[in-house]
C-alpha cells in the first residue's frame, strides 16, 4: 500500500510540474513594474498627441508589459524639456516615449544613452539617432500619391514648393515614388514665405495638383491664404496637410489615427523592452489612412470625386 501510495504521489507530482511549466510557456512575457520606468514626454498639450500617449499606453498593456509611468507635458517649453530629461535620467527610466519635435530632439540631444521611441516627427532624419526609433508624422510618399491617385485619377503632374535645406532627401524619395506611379513630381525651391508667392506662380502652367508637405516656413496658418488663392484663381487643387487646411479650402488631406499610430510606437517599445535595440527597428510611417474632403472646393474647381470615396471620407466639408 504504501509503495502505491508513493507512486500516485509521484505521479502527481510529475503532473503538476508539467502543468507549471506549461503554464509559464502560455504566459505572455512581462516586465516587473519595479523593472522598467518609461517617461512619457509629449511636446504641445493638445489632442493628437494624448492620443498618441494613450496608445502607446494600452498596446504595452496588451502585450502584458507593467512599467511605472512618468508623464512630461512639455507644452511647447524648452526648460521643460531639458528639465524633463533630466529627471527622468536621475530616476532610472528604462525607455524614453516622446511626441512631437521638442521632445525628440531634446532627448536625442540629453540622453544617447536612453532609447526612444519617438511619434508625430515631420523629419525621419531626426531619428537617425542610434537610440532612437518611431513613427513619423507624415505618410510614405508613395501612400500619399495612391491616395491622390484614388482621388484624381486623371491627374499626372504634381507640383512641390520645398525648402532644399530641410526637406531634400524627402522630395528626391517623393520623386522616385511618384516615378514609380507615373507621375511626374515639378519641384520649385523656396526658403522663406516670401518667396513662396514667386514659387507658386511658376507652378501655374506646369501641374494639376499642387501636394502641401509638412514644412512649417512654407505651409504655415500665416502662408495658406496665399496658397488657396492660388489654388482657387488657377483652378489647382491642394492636397493639404490636416483637416484644417481642408476646412479652409484644400481638397483633401490624409490624416491619422493617432491612438493607432500610438499603438505602433508601443508595439516597437515592447520590442525594446524585451532586449531588441532602437536601431534595430527602422522608423516607419502611419499605418492607418484616414482622409477628409471639401466638397464646395471640388464643386469650384469642377471636380467630381467618386461617390464611394465621399462615403469613405472621415468627415465631409459642404
Amino acid at each position: 500500500m504504501v509503495t502505491h501510495l508513493s507512486r500516485r504521489s509521484a505521479s502527481s507530482f510529475v503532473l503538476l510540474a508539467v502543468t507549471v511549466v506549461l503554464a509559464t510557456i502560455a504566459l505572455p512575457r512581462t516586465v516587473a513594474a519595479n523593472d522598467t520606468r518609461i517617461a512619457l514626454l509629449s511636446s504641445e498639450d493638445a489632442v493628437p498627441y494624448k492620443e498618441v500617449l494613450k496608445g502607446v499606453q494600452q498596446s504595452l498593456g496588451a502585450q502584458g508589459v507593467t512599467a511605472t509611468f512618468d508623464e512630461y507635458p512639455l507644452q511647447g517649453n524648452a526648460g521643460k524639456a531639458s528639465q524633463a530629461i533630466q529627471e527622468a535620467k536621475q530616476k532610472g527610466t528604462t525607455l524614453l516615449v516622446t511626441v512631437g519635435t521638442l521632445a525628440t530632439q531634446t532627448a536625442i540631444k540629453a540622453a544617447s544613452d536612453i532609447p526612444i521611441v519617438a511619434a508625430l516627427i515631420p523629419n525621419p532624419d531626426d531619428l537617425k539617432a542610434g537610440n532612437a526609433t518611431g513613427v513619423s508624422l507624415d505618410f510614405s510618399p508613395e501612400t500619399q500619391f495612391q491616395w491622390l491617385q484614388r482621388l484624381l485619377p486623371d491627374t499626372k503632374t504634381v507640383g512641390v514648393i520645398f525648402n532644399p535645406k530641410k526637406s531634400a532627401s524627402r522630395i528626391e524619395a517623393a520623386t522616385q515614388a511618384a516615378r514609380s506611379l507615373g507621375l511626374t513630381l515639378v519641384t520649385k525651391q523656396a526658403e522663406t514665405p516670401q518667396a513662396l508667392t514667386d514659387a507658386l506662380n511658376s507652378l501655374a502652367n506646369e501641374v494639376k495638383v499642387l501636394w502641401a508637405i509638412t514644412d512649417s516656413t512654407l505651409f504655415s496658418p500665416q502662408t495658406a491664404e496665399s496658397v488657396l488663392l492660388f489654388s482657387f484663381r488657377n483652378r489647382i487643387p491642394v492636397a493639404g496637410l490636416s483637416t484644417s487646411w481642408v476646412k479652409a479650402g484644400a481638397l483633401y488631406a490624409l490624416d491619422r489615427d493617432y491612438l493607432d499610430l500610438g499603438a505602433q510606437c508601443g508595439e516597437m517599445a515592447g520590442k525594446i523592452l524585451q532586449g531588441a535595440k532602437a536601431n534595430a527597428l527602422p522608423p516607419t510611417t502611419p499605418r492607418k489612412v484616414m482622409y477628409v474632403l471639401n466638397l464646395k472646393t471640388a464643386t469650384h474647381l469642377k471636380l467630381n470625386i467618386a461617390q464611394p470615396l465621399i462615403d469613405g471620407a472621415q468627415q465631409v466639408f459642404k
